[in-house]
């Protein structure tokens, strides 16, 4: 292959990471639907926590922040898959409120509050006190720290199989879905030498291979579906 076909590929394959990227983290964005659909059937948001969603949300809104073109241009495809996350979670999040004791209403508010305060203050922080490229290396390093921080939840899960030698709350699809997405943005960073993407997902595909390595180890053991899917959000 000639050189100018050598770059002219380029672009194609980084796009069509990114798209499917985008397009698989859609299929973890939905799935606690059928939590809050239950939640709404019974109008109580049982034994259920709102902390994952509060996290997810300030996770999406910082790596939407990293990928819009005042902090890091040429990666806009960040940007849509966090915009959509943020949506999704702040709708799971208010049905949550809605739905929610009192304590846990006023609760799950505050830290609503609280996460459009800290995001609020890395914006002005980002524009008033960083000009670029220290302001994508600011943001950069703020995305990772939050992706690592939500690695917390597939090892928990990770460790639970183990532990219980049962993949019934380890769903095949969302772990699979889970690797190829975090291939696809590990992929896309690639790309685009963006270390602020390859490397937290490349993390994150190694979390999803290691998902499936124990769903196929111990799936015998689970004898009904899982029913409180896993949710992750990536950048």
């Amino acid at each position: 292959m000639s050189e100018g076909g050598l770059f002219s590929t380029y672009p194609v394959c980084s796009s069509a990471a990114g798209i499917t990227g985008n397009l698989l983290a859609f299929v973890l964005f939905v799935s606690p639907i059928p939590t809050f659909t239950r939640i709404i059937r019974s109008k109580s948001t049982e034994q259920f926590s709102g902390l994952p969603y509060i996290y997810s949300l300030l996770n999406c809104l910082i790596c939407l922040w990293y990928g819009t073109p005042i902090v890091s241009p040429g990666i806009i495809l960040i940007a849509t898959v966090n915009s959509v996350g943020a949506i999704f979670q702040l709708i799971y999040i208010i049905v949550f409120i809605t739905y929610a004791e009192k304590t846990k209403k006023v609760k799950m508010l505050g830290l609503l509050l609280a996460v459009f305060a800290v995001f609020g203050a890395i914006v002005f922080l980002s524009i008033k006190v960083f000009e670029p490229p220290n302001r994508q290396l600011f943001i950069g390093y703020l995305s990772v720290f939050s992706l690592i921080s939500m690695f917390a939840s597939p090892l928990f899960i990770i460790n639970l199989v183990i532990k219980t030698k049962s993949v019934e709350y380890m769903p095949f699809y969302l772990s699979l879905a889970t690797f190829l997405m975090s291939l696809s943005f590990f992929a896309y960073g690639m790309f685009k030498q963006d270390p602020f993407i390859s490397v937290p997902n490349g993390i994150g595909a190694i979390l999803g291979i290691i998902q499936l390595v124990l769903y196929f180890c111990y799936s015998r053991n689970s004898g009904k579906e899982p029913r409180r899917p896993l949710l992750e959000s990536y950048a």
